[in-house]
């Protein structure tokens, strides 16, 4: 019996993948003060053992104005990075699961409150807010407060702070870096010309408004080690008329790949309230699809990707390399136990855990190895 492509091995950038099967970014807002929590241990702790290929980090801020909400992980100070270290460490010790960390700024979507109170913006009056910073004052949404627009000293500082940042995550031993170019957030403030409106250098034309974003890339490339891959992470489009487009999405994709971009990880939206998106089983694919037909770079396809079977038409098919998993892994931390399973495979499991292999799928479970500790 052939081998499932959602199962086949895959390099990027230099790392060895196991399979193609990659656990989204997903923000847990429970950090304090940028510093990871115990919930991050027990968070990717069990994630790093369900047997994926790659462990994504959450979107984590370069600088503290460049969280999304005040409990956003950070990686910006000695303290932040400390935290950091110690969650790693735990995760090593009973896991040889590659991690990477989304390297992220919230532009004019920063300072909000966590989701379950309401998400809602939070002025720079309250304690727990701050002014947003963004390419122009435009707001994200009518009645929120108007972001600072990021003179050329902001935008020295902000890459600079990528690059700072991603000098961090090499120390720490994370094995790949991704940039939050995607859902609104900074850099995807900077393509999109819904909400970049500057008239100097980096806005106007595509190749002005992806100076920014390319000029970050380019800072990070150059610092973190480069046997490590760093990837991106794009929305496809903004789902708005007179917004970002796919095919805008592919001229980036490929300034990217000739910038040394490993991967690239095509999500959508988040740019506009006013969106009007197609939400259904896959609706992402076809976004994945053309940037896969123009680039030759490693394509990650990502949204309601549930079913296993539909995980690997995706990859036999051509249309992505990799699927993503967010809220799936978080329903089901085993789905690819329960995938490998289903399509004949196996997957790497603790020894802890190779009893609970069920009867009748005697190859499913290999055992695992620990790999150590953060350095």
């Amino acid at each position: 019996m052939s081998q499932p492509a959602l199962f086949a091995p895959l390099t990027v950038g230099g790392l060895d993948l196991a399979n193609r099967i990659v656990i989204a970014p997903m923000c847990q807002y429970s950090a304090v003060d940028g510093c990871m929590t115990d919930w991050h241990l027990i968070h990717l702790g069990h994630l790093a053992l369900s047997g994926a290929a790659l462990l994504t980090i959450e979107a984590t801020a370069v600088l503290p104005e460049g969280r999304i909400s005040h409990a956003d992980v950070g990686l910006w100070d000695d303290v932040s990075e400390a935290a950091m270290a110690r969650t790693l460490e735990s995760v090593r010790r009973w896991s040889d699961m590659p991690v990477a960390i989304q390297l992220g700024h919230a532009g004019r979507k920063a300072s909000t409150e966590v989701p379950w109170k309401g998400g809602a913006q939070l002025l720079p009056g309250d304690p727990r807010g701050w002014k947003t910073e963004a390419p122009t004052s435009l707001p994200f949404a009518a009645g929120q407060d108007s972001p600072a627009a990021l003179d050329g000293a902001g935008l020295a500082r902000v890459r600079d702070a990528f690059a700072a940042s991603a000098v961090r995550a090499a120390r720490l031993g994370l094995d790949a870096v991704q940039l939050h170019a995607a859902h609104g957030y900074l850099l995807h403030q900077f393509l999109s010309p819904l909400s970049n409106r500057r008239t100097d250098a980096y806005g106007g034309s595509l190749e002005n408004r992806m100076r920014f974003p390319l000029e970050v890339f380019d800072a990070v490339r150059q610092v973190f080690p480069p046997d490590r891959p760093v990837t991106v992470r794009v929305s496809g489009t903004d789902w708005v008329e007179g917004g970002w487009t796919i095919g805008e999405t592919v001229e980036f994709a490929r300034a990217l790949e000739a910038l040394g971009c490993a991967a690239i990880h095509v999500s959508s939206g988040g740019l506009d309230p006013r969106q009007d998106i197609p939400v259904g089983p896959g609706y992402q694919l076809p976004l994945a699809r053309a940037v896969k037909q123009g680039v030759s770079m490693p394509v990650v396809a990502v949204g309601l990707i549930t079913g296993y079977d539909q995980a690997e038409a995706i990859v036999a098919a051509g249309d992505a390399d990799l699927v993503a998993l967010a809220r799936a892994m978080l329903f089901d931390p085993r789905w690819p136990w329960h995938a490998a399973a289903h399509l004949g495979a196996s997957v790497t499991a603790p020894p802890q855990y190779l009893r609970s292999q069920p009867q009748g799928f005697p190859d499913l479970l290999r055992p695992g190895r620990t790999r150590g500790t953060a350095a």
